[in-house]
């Protein structure tokens, strides 16, 4: 009985001494392991550089571990594009019962960082980043396929022009189980996922759903979305490209997404934008880009447009306590036009006319004075734009229109009262309706030298006030003028919100400020 014990206590004696042996051997092995892991991987990449700090192979359990990964975009060195502390792959060992050999991969404390430069040179590659050959260079220092991803406690930072204001997302942890399809081969989106992180500090994102990542040409996603209260004036660098000033304001919404070969769905049934002040800024060196800008998206709407396998769908849009406005610094002197204690609601908006008519609701203030609104209803479009329109506007103060006035007309309003009332109808490729802009006690003068004011701008100031002084209604001591809109429309296929962008844009001015571009441009100084 003795002789067993022994035989058994050499035996276990033996396998640890091996397992030490092992263990102690494989430090040996860390060195080569470090070279071999960075060869492959930069092997398969290009324009990027992939630096190992350390390794470790472990021969039981077959795991590698490598520590300070670097990934470095070779045109822009500095910063680095990823720093990953801990980066480590084992075998899946529950897939073992499943009768599959695979492997798990954590990642921990990874922190990506991209600036506007290396985007710029990231978007002028010839090839793209499908190409690139990041799977490929996981999978050469590891054979085993990835079944299990975990990132832990990760930083995602992208800077525009402002160092001081990054595009930041901390704290992400995003889990993918399932990802070689072994629990469940029969299921459409056989992967659970899961991510939610810290966006910009203040606000939360979460993502829950499911996905297949053995989808081709892409993988696809199954997924619920939250964010809730996100900051938006982080992105003031990135909008400020685009003409587009913003201040203050957070945005809040929750949906589902769908999006793999053959199928996208955007489904958002709430999306809230809060305290938010932004200001589009028109300049005369943009003007060819703005029109550009414009047929881009109406391309972009016609795309969309009833598209079979494209279903984007928003329920309900609401801007509340908010500040919308226009900057025209193409005019001299530049003026403002703005909306303040904005509260709007866009219900129904999709991208397929079956889902019924939308709705705009809008209360606000214009120009921080007078009583705004606007109801619109937007009904399914079978030959053209089918919709109804009411805006009105009342009481603004005009002194608070005052830039609005010089620009156009070179003088400056002591004091009156301004109401707008615009009405359209657009069915059958037919547009009905009116204009109707109304001043009320209304005094203007020019403030400029003598010897600066030509006699046809006197004139033309003097008669301005003489016909409003004409036009007066005694009880109501208003001057009304009203413009009617009637017709086909040129191209019954226009966008609608081209159509309503043009008709602002033309047939606002000129219903205002009657005759103020024909006085300008006949040279009145």
């Amino acid at each position: 009985m003795r002789t067993v014990f022994k035989v058994i206590a050499w035996a276990v004696g033996v396998i640890a001494g091996l397992i030490i042996l092992v263990f102690i051997g494989s430090f040996f092995i860390d060195r080569p392991v470090r070279y071999y892991t960075e060869k492959e991987m930069n092997k398969h990449l290009k324009d990027y550089t992939v630096h190992v700090g350390s390794a470790h192979f472990q021969p039981i359990g077959f795991s590698l571990t490598l520590k300070d990964v670097e990934v470095i975009q070779q045109a822009r060195p500095k910063p680095s594009v990823a720093f990953i502390p801990t980066y480590s792959m084992s075998i899946h060992w529950r897939a073992i019962f499943l009768g599959r050999l695979v492997g798990d991969l954590e990642i921990d404390g990874a922190r990506l960082h991209i600036n506007l430069p290396q985007l710029e040179n990231e978007s002028k590659r010839k090839f793209s980043v499908k190409r690139e050959g990041w799977q490929q260079a996981v999978e050469a220092i590891y054979p085993l396929k990835i079944n299990h991803l975990g990132v832990h406690d990760a930083d995602l930072v992208y800077i525009d022009k402002d160092p001081s204001r990054p595009l930041h997302i901390s704290h992400l942890d995003i889990t993918a189980t399932n990802i070689r399809n072994i629990e469940s081969p029969q299921a459409a989106y056989p992967s659970p996922i899961h991510a939610e992180g810290i966006v910009f500090r203040t606000g939360k994102a979460l993502i829950d759903g499911h996905a297949d990542f053995l989808k081709e040409p892409f993988a696809g996603v199954n997924a619920k979305f939250k964010l809730d209260n996100v900051p938006l004036e982080r992105f003031k660098p990135v909008l400020e490209r685009r003409n587009v000033s913003i201040n203050g304001g957070t945005i809040s919404t929750y949906g589902k997404v769908e999006y793999a070969p053959g199928i996208e769905i955007i489904h958002i049934p709430v999306l809230t934008l809060s305290g938010v002040k932004v200001d589009y800024i028109h300049t005369q060196e943009q003007a060819p880009k703005e029109k550009a800008a414009k047929m881009n998206v109406v391309e972009a709407e016609k795309k969309t447009a009833n598209k079979p396998n494209m279903t984007l769908r928003l329920d309900k849009l609401s801007i509340v306590d908010s500040e919308v406005g226009m900057i025209n610094e193409a005019k001299n002197p530049p003026y403002r036009v703005y909306i303040s204690n904005l509260q709007m609601t866009i219900t129904n908006l999709s991208n397929h006319f079956s889902q019924g008519p939308a709705g705009i609701i809008l209360k606000g203030k214009f120009m921080g004075s007078g009583d705004a609104s606007v109801k619109a209803d937007f009904r399914p479009e079978k030959t053209g734009p089918d919709l109804d329109l009411k805006l009105a506007v009342e009481n603004t103060d005009l002194t608070k229109m005052d830039d609005l006035f010089k620009a156009y007309g070179h003088f400056d309003i002591k004091s009156g009262l301004f109401s707008l009332f615009i009405e359209l109808h657009i069915k059958n490729g037919q547009i009905t309706g009116y204009i109707k802009p109304i001043f009320k006690n209304m005094n203007v003068y020019d403030k400029r030298k003598e010897a600066e004011k030509s006699l046809f701008h006197k004139l033309y100031v003097m008669l301005i006030g003489r016909i409003a002084k004409f036009l007066e209604n005694p009880n109501r001591k208003a001057v009304a003028t009203e413009t009617p809109i009637k017709g086909s429309l040129e191209k019954p296929k226009t966008s609608t919100w081209q159509i309503i962008i043009n008709l602002i844009e033309n047939a606002f001015i000129h219903a205002i400020l009657p005759g103020f571009e024909r006085q300008v441009s006949g040279g009145s100084g």
